[in-house]
């Protein structure tokens, strides 16, 4: 039975680490926690003169140096002081060189979030009229790259760490004290110890290559450390490699100093090792809370210790069910898992996952806000998807819950059968070998000379050593076989099996969450573009202008009406209405539209409209280079000889 498990079991762990991988590669680069909302100039504006400076307004407070913000002209050469800085609240502002001529130019941005994330983005804007430039507003890219999915990697490792150290370190304090002398027990927390401790300094290496020029050749680069090292960020991931060292203290009085202790002596180094263990555990926990999203927006004060339980539910859930299924399946034989250790992990377990319901909850609405940005935001959706893991994970619990019940129902039935088989068989061995000792003696004694031989033989150091591994090696299977044929105890490893392959996603999940920008954040972001594009609506808005004529002949009295839409900088819709005297329209045999921008001697700008029907002749793409105040002149010619040309001015822009 267990040679057909073992290779289901290989196969499914597989399957899933590469669903976590999947997800892992899936991320791309992390998300910007803080949204770009406002800027001046906006993008795709044009201006009349150059500006003294470019502000940008984030929706939370960023870190800037000296290449955050970066203001390039057509040719890609820098015209901005290299000295950003914040000019109150959530805005920053970078002074432009003076004199800078007419063209596109493009603002890039690159800062670093309040929660830690890395936020990148350009625009353009233009001085005078657009023109062509060089530079490529599309690679302005952070938290990209092969140091990004390095960085990504880091962060699941370092949180799959935690949980395996915590959480199993947890399991055989709570649940089952005599864990910590199972050899398989000790190499998981210590394999969570040296998981978290390896990622958290290749986090540390990383950082700043992941938050600037996303280089791997920077890695190593000490200036950038020694910067990184002056960050919130820095500082959380140096606590946690401190706090690791007394996590080591604290794995090596449990598998020591714990473990040799009788069971009542046991009883007094448990209440320490569980202050002490929790201290250190919530500690850990805490430089995530104090620099990721729980540290800033609402409520922070309250969120950051809602944000450190909820990691310790994690790990007393996650954690003791891989203890528990590396128990299940790796303990030896001699040192089975008692239904009273399942039994109390159930209880944990379940405790656990109603603290991950109720700060789940109010995580929830901190993060998204609304009940629409569940569908509307990345952040939603990924939320939902771990939502379902962890329902699918508490079903399956509920199976091993019902395993645990059947098999404390039958304990008592089936460890006195055990006993009498055990008792049984040693007897039939005992008889066994008795009867082949009479034989040989029988033997020996006819053959008179060769029982010296036969003695001497027996006497082989080498034959003795390997007929005691041949007797530990039935033993040993004998004893796996008895473990394995409990039906109510396989059901239990299986169940567990399944809990833990869907954690190895759902912690996968969580990570990909934590780099995903809140979907608050990103409705507010969404709200204060439309905000911004309705404000400039409002204001360049379509034009209409009522010019009437008179060529000066009998049917030579009218108006024309001009309808232009957007009214803005770049391409618009022209649309021309003629009606007579009494209000109908008429065709006339020839209407041209010239626009002309006098305060910069510009124009005019010719337009001939195509004739749609009766009195209504329109034009697409005009194009205004500049904002100002244009001069829109009509000629209206109703006969050979008869025309005039009207003219009113437009706002445009």
């Amino acid at each position: 039975m267990t040679q057909t498990i073992a290779p289901r079991v290989r196969t499914l762990v597989l399957l899933l680490l590469a669903a976590a991988c999947a997800l892992l590669a899936g991320a791309g680069p992390a998300s910007a926690h803080a949204a770009l909302t406002g800027s001046d100039p906006q993008q795709g504006a044009v201006v009349d003169k150059a500006p003294a400076q470019v502000s940008l307004t984030f929706s939370e407070t960023v870190s800037l140096d000296d290449d955050s913000l970066r203001v390039l002209d057509p040719k890609g050469t820098r015209v901005d002081d290299g000295r950003p800085a914040g000019t109150g609240g959530t805005t920053y502002a970078v002074k432009l060189h003076a004199g800078l001529p007419d063209g596109t130019y493009t603002v890039a941005y690159q800062v670093v979030s309040a929660d830690s994330h890395p936020v990148s983005g350009a625009y353009t804007f233009s001085v005078g009229a657009p023109s062509e430039t060089t530079v490529s507003v599309d690679a302005q890219e952070a938290g990209g790259g092969i140091v990004g999915l390095l960085y990504g990697i880091g962060r699941y490792v370092s949180y799959a760490g935690f949980v395996v150290l915590a959480g199993g370190a947890a399991f055989v304090l709570a649940c089952w004290p005599r864990g910590s002398g199972v050899r398989p027990l000790q190499r998981l927390v210590v394999s969570g110890w040296l998981a978290l401790t390896a990622a958290t300094l290749l986090l540390l290496l990383l950082r700043g290559s992941y938050t600037g020029s996303g280089k791997l050749g920077d890695v190593f680069d000490l200036s950038l450390l020694g910067q990184v090292l002056q960050t919130k960020s820095g500082a959380s991931l140096v606590s946690r490699l401190l706090l690791l060292a007394a996590a080591a203290l604290f794995i090596a009085v449990l598998f020591g100093a714990y473990d040799k202790r009788e069971a009542e002596e046991k009883k007094d180094l448990t209440f320490g090792l569980a202050v002490g263990g929790t201290v250190v555990a919530a500690g850990l926990a805490a430089t995530w809370a104090l620099s990721e999203h729980a540290s800033v927006g609402l409520q922070a004060g309250l969120a950051m210790p809602v944000d450190v339980v909820h990691l310790l539910a994690v790990a007393g859930w996650l954690g003791g069910l891989t203890a528990l299924i590396v128990a299940l399946y790796r303990a030896p034989a001699d040192t089975p898992v008692p239904t009273s250790a399942v039994r109390r992990f159930s209880r944990i377990a379940f405790g656990s996952v109603v603290v991950l319901v109720v700060t789940g909850v109010y995580q929830s609405w901190r993060q998204l806000g609304a009940w629409s940005a569940f569908t509307e935001t990345r952040y939603g959706q990924l939320l939902l998807v771990k939502i379902a893991l962890v329902a699918v994970i508490v079903g399956i619990a509920y199976l091993s819950r019902r395993w645990t019940a059947q098999l404390a129902g039958t304990a008592d039935l089936v460890a006195p059968r055990r006993e009498k088989r055990d008792e049984k068989s040693e007897e039939k061995e005992q008889v066994s070998v008795a009867g082949r000792r009479q034989e040989e003696r029988a033997s020996g004694a006819s053959k008179g000379a060769g029982a010296s031989g036969a003695s001497k033989g027996a006497g082989d150091p080498r034959r003795a050593a390997q007929l005691a591994r041949q007797r530990a090696a039935m033993d040993t299977a004998r004893q796996k076989r008895l473990r394995d044929a409990d039906p109510h105890r396989l059901g239990l490893r299986r169940s567990v099996l399944a809990e833990a392959g869907i954690a190895v996603v759902l912690l996968a999940v969580t990570t990909v969450l934590t780099q995903t920008e809140p979907g608050r954040t990103e409705q507010e972001a969404q709200a204060a573009g439309r905000t911004a594009a309705s404000s400039s609506t409002a204001v360049s808005g379509a034009v209409t202008l009522d010019m009437p004529f008179d060529t000066g002949s009998a049917n030579g009295k009218g108006v024309v009406r001009i309808e232009l839409d957007p009214a803005r900088v770049g391409d618009n819709d022209l649309h021309v209405y003629v009606e007579d005297a009494d209000g109908r329209a008429v065709d006339i045999p020839e209407i041209k539209i010239a626009f002309a921008l006098e305060a910069k001697d510009l124009g005019p700008l010719p337009v001939v409209p195509e004739h749609i029907t009766t009195g209504h002749w329109s034009a697409s793409g005009v194009q205004l280079p500049m904002a100002g105040d244009w001069k829109v002149a009509v000629t209206v010619r109703t006969s050979d000889i008869d025309q005039v040309t009207i003219s009113k001015n437009a706002q445009i822009g």
